[in-house]
Parts: C-alpha cells; structure tokens; sequence
C-alpha cells in the first residue's frame, strides 16, 4: 500500500469521524428542545395520570430504577410507577416457582406479571408509564432514540459486543422497540440494538420515531 491511499484512507476517517461528531450534536440539541416543550405540553396529562395512580394504589407516583447507560455510566431513570409498592418483595417469591425464574432469566420480564396495577396495566398498553424518562432526555442521560437502557444484570448478555452496545447513549424509543417489543425474544432484542448502534443516522432515527408512533398508536408489543 503506497502513502497515496494511506492520506486518502485518513482523509476519509476524518470525514466520517466529522459527520458523527455533526449527527451527535444535532441529536442532542434534538434532544434538549423537544424534551423541553414535553415537559410544558405533558404538565397536565402528568397530573392527571398522577392523580389516577394515586387513587388506584399505595406508593409514590413515579419509579426510578438503576440503569446502565452510554460509556457503562449508571443513571436512574424515570418512569410513572405501574405496579404495586411491593413488587420487588412478590417478585422474590414469584421467582421461587422454577418457570417463572427461567422466563425472568431469559427476557427480565414477566408475561401476565401479577405485580402490574390496574391502571398500570393501561399506563403499559399505551407506554404512558415512559413519559417521565423526558426528564432523563433533558439531563442527557438518555436520547429519544437509543438502544434501551438495561439493567446491571443484562450486560453479560451482549458478550463481546458490550462495549459496542455502550458505547450509544440509550434511548426511549429504538429499533428494538418499535419492531415488537415484547414480542421478540431477547436475542433478537440484542441484533436490532445493535443493528441501530452500527447504522446510527439521521434518517434511521427519523424512521424510528414514525415506526414508534405507529407502534403505540396500535399498542404493538407493549405489555
């Protein structure tokens, strides 16, 4: 390989590394605008869903739970709470029962989960319960289009590609998510989020956003 292809190699790196560096501030500053005017058009509905969660069962109003984020950096972000105050305690006891503890191990989640209220149960079929996560958008702990922030314990999942996956700030919506949710298995969750991580764009993130929007809208996935 002679110098000639070596500078147009760099030359070429550099231009990419520019056009990421460009995408990620107007990604941000996306980010900063639009979770701003949320907070002020969402400042009634919050209070409305507030007030149902408070008169359908005890607790706070709102969740907060430790996540891994962009660079392994732990955050706690929000949601509207959609279970009962002692999930953590029925979840011990639920996972006694050995199918239930293989079901959780596999997907962290749970079908028909017990812990759910009932007016969590709805916050969940229209992905109300996320709307808090605006506050994590603001702080930029999160972006509205991402990877899905994941606990400590799913980050063995991603074997050799961990580093990969964290290396994307998460966000409230992503490929993942607006491609079934729920309905897909955990594999398959991993190879859409890093699908995104390796194809990030401007284009793909609008494409996210409207695949969302017509997710929610059909209460596609969500559970």
């Amino acid at each position: 390989m002679d110098g000639t292809n070596i500078e147009l190699t760099e030359t070429q790196e550099g231009e990419c590394t520019k056009k990421k560096y460009l995408f990620l501030a107007v990604k941000r500053c996306f980010d900063i605008v639009v979770s701003f005017v949320a907070l002020l058009i969402c400042l009634i509905p919050f209070l409305i869903i507030a007030l149902c969660i408070k008169l359908d069962s005890k607790g706070p109003v709102f969740y907060r739970h430790k996540r891994i984020g962009k660079n392994g950096k732990v955050f706690y972000l929000y949601k509207f709470r959609s279970m009962y105050k002692d999930a953590d305690e029925k979840l011990e006891k639920l996972l006694e029962k050995t199918n239930i503890r293989k079901e959780w191990e596999e997907n962290f989640k749970l079908n028909n989960d017990p812990r759910i209220t009932k007016v969590g149960k709805v916050l969940r079929k229209t992905s109300l319960d996320e709307l808090p996560q605006v506050l994590n958008i603001l702080k930029g702990d999160m972006s509205f289009v991402g990877p899905r922030p994941i606990v400590e314990e799913e980050i063995k999942k991603y074997g050799k590609n961990k580093a990969k996956f964290l290396s994307v700030t998460p966000g409230l919506t992503g490929y993942w998510a607006c491609k079934g949710r729920s309905c897909r298995t955990y594999k398959e969750r991993i190879n859409l989020e890093l699908y995104y991580v390796e194809h990030m764009s401007v284009w793909l993130d609008i494409k996210i956003l409207l695949l969302t929007v017509v997710a929610v809208i059909r209460g596609h996935g969500a559970k």
